[in-house]
Parts: structure tokens; sequence; C-alpha cells
């Protein structure tokens, strides 16, 4: 039996799957915290990688490796390779007036989108260096290279210490503002504009299952990806699958060859890990709005979804704008959630339970449209995450999505994904790992639920037009 390892360095742990390379059944398995914070030393995520690795009994005896991570951080290294400073993670928002003015200084918002499909908020990378620029100019001055989490810990396990020898792949290098997934390519010119004209070097860019080279043990290292693209990978999605991941956060993204130029920045234009395009919307509220309305009811999440499934569709004209940490898509940071279409016939448990749930699953097909609206062709669903155990999630959904919704058996599809790429890249063919899944049908669909919600959002504010929306769902 030949095993591949699969390595998924979030923002809060690091976990490391080990499967056989022919069927993906998981043999073993390791995980590790990461510290808290929006910055972080690098030296945190290898320490979490060892100890992961060592509570998954090793690699020893594992063929081929790959790691995926969160997107966008920003590592720092000078020219021996050393860290230059606390790398600053995605959710690190000091850098949104740097986002501003780079979309100011690039020649607006439908340049930016045209050019490399991503519009600078406060987690793009590129709005990192700016800061770094401004604010910390002798650590910008010592920066010699600038890599991704995912690059950094790859070349960690390539044991060199040589800056040139650092990799990335094109689905986490899409995220930093300065690669264009459309021409397949960085941008260096945006680098130097960002980084008030110096031009640190780039990891060299691998396509899809090329080796990143091997471990000092002769373990061989796939290229990696960023988590959705690792994600994506994991369950199986095909041109034509939207992912769609209820989780802390609502992240949607879709696998197509169309590229997107939205510039509006609400459809983040990233590459995936076979060579396609993986557009991307991401809201702030996902699976919590479900366990603090059941909190709000007295029940446990089983209950509420009983509560929830024993009331038409519609609620009875009960509608709830799932803005309960204001919002990103659309862009509505202050915003409050809210119940509207009150009436003494509908004010109970039950009918808020199917609100709550109605509400949320609509929140995500406005994120759908949007990817649609970007020419996207979506066939199929395929949903994840802990919101996706809610039966009234499962049992609601395809209708209102208006497509067929797959659910996958639940699994650590991040580092599933980056454990298939390292069978790929070992092999030289993509596994199909047949996993467990279940299909449910549209059925009778209901667009007027959607009309509804929508009437209802549109109270709190109109429709976005500006491009100050972190889209990017790259850290977990």
């Amino acid at each position: 039996m030949t095993l591949v390892a699969g390595v998924d360095s979030s923002t809060q742990s690091c976990k490391v799957v080990i499967c056989d390379a022919d069927d993906g059944r998981v043999i073993r398995t390791g995980n590790a915290a990461h510290s808290s914070g929006t910055e972080i030393h690098p030296d945190n995520w290898w320490d979490a990688l060892r100890s992961a690795v060592a509570a998954a009994g090793g690699l020893d005896d594992v063929a081929a490796v790959s790691v995926a991570g969160q997107q966008h951080g920003m590592v720092t290294l000078d020219e021996r390779g050393d860290v230059v400073r606390p790398a600053l993670l995605w959710n690190d928002t000091r850098s949104a007036d740097a986002a501003a003015d780079l979309v100011d200084e690039f020649g607006g918002a439908q340049a930016w989108a045209d050019d490399v499909g991503v519009v600078p908020v406060a987690s793009i990378t590129a709005t990192k260096l700016r800061w770094l620029a401004d604010n910390e100019p002798d650590h910008a001055d010592a920066t010699a290279a600038v890599c991704l989490p995912h690059d950094w810990l790859t070349w960690r396990l390539s044991g060199s210490t040589d800056i040139a020898d650092l990799v990335t792949d094109r689905s986490d290098a899409s995220g930093t503002g300065y690669f264009s997934a459309a021409a397949g390519d960085y941008r260096p010119d945006i680098v130097e504009l960002a980084f008030r004209g110096r031009r640190p070097d780039l990891p060299r860019v691998l396509g899809p299952a090329t080796s990143a080279g091997t471990t000092p043990g002769g373990i061989v290292l796939g290229p990696g990806a960023g988590d959705n693209a690792a994600a994506a990978l994991g369950v199986h999605a095909s041109a034509g699958d939207a992912v769609v991941s209820l989780g802390t956060s609502g992240v949607v993204s879709a696998v197509t060859d169309t590229v997107p130029r939205d510039a509006t920045g609400l459809v983040a234009g990233f590459a995936d890990a076979t060579g396609r395009h993986l557009p991307l919307v991401c809201t702030l509220n996902g699976a919590p709005v479900l366990a603090a309305t059941a909190s709000t009811l007295g029940v446990d999440l089983d209950e509420f979804a009983r509560l929830a499934l024993s009331v038409r569709p519609g609620a009875d004209g009960l509608t709830m704008v799932p803005y309960l940490a204001g919002e990103r898509s659309p862009n509505l940071p202050d915003a409050t959630g809210a119940l509207h279409g009150i009436t003494a016939a509908n004010l109970d448990a039950a009918h808020v339970a199917r609100a709550a749930t109605e509400g949320l699953l609509c929140s995500l097909v406005f994120c759908i449209d949007q990817i649609v609206g970007q020419g996207v062709d979506v066939d199929r669903i395929v949903l994840v995450g802990g919101g996706a155990r809610s039966e009234a999630v499962r049992e609601i959904a395809p209708a209102l999505f208006g497509r067929s919704v797959v659910v996958p058996d639940p699994g650590e599809y991040v580092a599933l994904g980056a454990a298939r790429q390292a069978a790929w890249t070992l092999t030289g063919s993509l596994p199909e790992w047949e996993r467990g899944r279940a299909e449910r049908p549209v059925g009778a669909a209901t667009p007027a639920v959607y009309e509804q919600y929508l009437r209802a959002a549109d109270l709190i504010v109109a429709r976005p037009t500006t491009s100050s929306i972190d889209t990017t769902g790259g850290g977990r």
C-alpha cells in the first residue's frame, strides 16, 4: 500500500491526514493548534506541522505530501531566508486604507478586475506589502522574498534555505493581488506599485501536480494549494459545481473555465488546483446564525431543524436577514440582522426557525447569483461545513438553490484535497477516490422565498456598488 499525506495549515490549526494513494482511505490523522492573532511568526506553523505529523504517526512510510494553507498571508524573508517580521494574516485589517489607495492608484476597480481578477481589500497580500512599505520601511528594505503560508511550509519541508527555491501554485498565487489567474503569470508592476518601488523575489508558480521537489528523506512534494482550492479538490468538485461551505462564515466557490472580472469586488477571480478558475464569494454569516437562533429559542440544533421543517416554505411571510455580524457580501459592515413580516400567526418558534434557515441559505443564493452573473455555469451544489449537518439545511437547500445538492460525508476536505494532489503528483494521474455522499434532487423550487428575502434585505440598504468588500474567504 502506497501512502500519501495532506496538510491543512489553517488560521486556527494544522491538520494532517495520511491516505491510501489508491482509494483515498484515511489511514491515520493528527492535528495541532496554532497561536491566535492576526499576525504570527511562521515558526509557529512549522512547530504545529511537526506536532501534527508526529500525532499522525510520522511520515517515514509516506511517499508524497502536499500542503494546503490559509490564503493571502504575507511572509517576508531576507536574503538568507530568515523571517523579517511576523506574517500578517488574511484577517489582519490594518491595510484597509492601503487597499483603497491601491485601487485608485491602479486606475480603479474595473482595471484591477480586468488585469488580475481581484479588487484589493485588506486581506489581499498586495495591500499588506503597501502597509509594510509605509509603516515599517526598514523591514521592507530587508525583504528579499515574499511568499504565502503554504509556500513557506513546502519550502521548509524541502530542507532548503535558498529563497530561489520557493515555489507556489496558481490557486494560492491568485489571491495575492499581483498574479493574474487568466494570464497565468505575476504582475511585477503591481508588486512594485504596492511595495513602493521594491521588487522582492516571488515563488516560482508550479502547474497542477508539478513536483516541488522532495524532502531530505526523499518524500515527493506536491505544489500545494490555497485552502479553498484544496477543499474543491477534496470534494471532487468539477466544472459546473459550486461548493457551498457553511462554517463560521459562508463561502461559495465554483469550478469553471470562465474568467470572472467583477469590478464590484464581490466575486474574487481565484484559480483552482486543476488548471481551471475558482470564482469565490464569501459572507460573514454562516452556521452561527443557526446556533444563535436555536439558543434564543431554547432548543438544541436537532429540535431546531425539526421545528424549521414543520413550517411550509416562506414561513408564512416571516423573513430573517441574517446579518448578525454585519456583512461583506453585500458590503454592510455595520448592518445588523432583522426579522421582517411578523404577524400574530407566524411569531412562534417554528416559524422563526424556518425563517432563520431560509435566510441563511438565501444569503448564499445571493452569492451564487453573483458568480452566475459573471457568466459562470452552476449546475450542482456541493454542500459542506458544520452547517451542512442540519437536516433542515439539507432538506430546504435544493428548493432555494434551484439545483440538486450533494452532501459529502463529513471530513477534513482541505487536507484530503492536499492528499489527493500528493497522489496526483506521485503517479501523474488524478485519482478518483470514492467517498460517501448523499444527493438531493431539486424537487419543487421555491424562487418566491428568495424574492421575499431580497425584498426584506433591500429594506436594510440598496445593493452595493463599491469595491471595499473582503470576499476572499482565504482563512479559516
